[in-house]
């Protein structure tokens, strides 16, 4: 027998559309998303268009219609449901420009549900500018396939986010001071948990004091090598999803 392509292709466009998707709607696509399909991928009438809601899942669409500046598509059918993604947080200070934006980038493609900026008293950058964390978490979800965009949330106060924490919920926050080996605190931990990282200078003591006040806190080590806040927050999302997480799945 002849084999039958996939269809979609795999090099067929993807894009996250804010609008809830189902089959029969027609979505206008205009600005940068519009020059991209019709100028970059050359996208003609009936080309496939692959576009994902963070709602509903991924789905099917169609090019039905090319103007000057804006294309339209007609969604098809769903290819896949919502991903389904493991409970963690993670909770950072805010950094320098590229590298928070490196952050969000990562976190998204290692699977963070969570992404929250936590103001402490050694934090540099007062104010996240949360539009463009999400277009780079929007932009990495377009490229590794994910139909899950971690949820972006305002950034708080260290001593509100403590006083705040949800019981039950581990939080798990890098101590340079020592601690559990990350890998051998979660691992066999799949509950609602939490990953801190603090700014550049570390945590004062008395901030370092409330953090193990918590009764969910749990202090650990990302081993014997000084890293950067973002190489940090890489390598605990990725031993977290390795222990407890979902790649073993």
């Amino acid at each position: 027998m002849t084999a039958t392509p996939a269809w979609p292709p795999r090099s067929t466009p993807r894009l996250f559309v804010d609008d809830t998707l189902a089959e029969g709607r027609e979505l206008l696509i205009a600005g940068g998303q519009a020059h991209y399909l019709a100028t970059v991928m050359r996208c003609k009438i009936g080309d496939p268009v692959r576009v994902f809601d963070d709602r509903t899942g991924e789905w099917l669409a169609l090019v039905s219609g090319l103007g000057k500046r804006d294309l339209t598509l007609g969604v098809s059918n769903r290819l896949r449901p919502r991903d389904a993604v493991p409970d963690l947080w993670l909770c950072f200070a805010p950094i320098k420009k590229g590298r928070i934006d490196l952050i969000a980038e990562k976190a998204c493609e290692l699977g963070a549900a969570v992404l929250q900026p936590v103001v402490t008293r050694r934090t540099i950058i007062d104010k996240v500018k949360t539009e463009r964390l999400r277009a780079n978490l929007i932009e990495a979800a377009e490229q590794c396939d994910r139909t899950a965009l971690p949820e972006l949330r305002d950034s708080v106060a260290l001593a509100r986010l403590l006083k705040d924490w949800p019981a039950g919920r581990r939080l798990y926050f890098a101590d340079e001071l020592g601690g559990e080996p990350l890998a051998e605190a979660c691992r066999g931990q799949s509950g609602p948990s939490a990953i801190l990282i603090g700014p550049e200078g570390g945590f004062d003591d008395e901030e370092r004091s409330a953090i193990r006040a918590l009764a969910d806190a749990v202090p650990v080590t990302l081993g014997p090598r000084i890293l950067r806040a973002e190489t940090a927050a890489i390598a605990a999302l990725s031993v977290w999803m390795a222990e407890a997480g979902d790649w073993g799945h």
